[in-house]
């Protein structure tokens, strides 16, 4: 489900990655209360995504402690 490039780049990255996500969440909301929104799959889409970017983040930081 995770791109292969994701494992490539480092922590800092990804966080951008997970912001510009959240930013793009709370306008797919936003454009879903006004029924602007066509592709409500959208929503689930980028919720996915910010949990496998998390994820990713974490097996990284297991990564260097163990």
């Amino acid at each position: 489900m995770i791109d292969k490039s994701i494992k490539n780049k480092d922590i800092n990255k990804i966080k951008e990655d997970i912001l510009s996500l959240k930013k793009s969440l709370v306008n797919f909301t936003f454009q879903k209360s006004t029924g602007q929104l066509e592709k409500t799959s959208e929503i689930k889409k980028t919720k996915k995504k910010i949990a496998a970017l998390k994820t990713e983040i974490t097996k990284m930081i297991g990564n260097k402690n163990a």
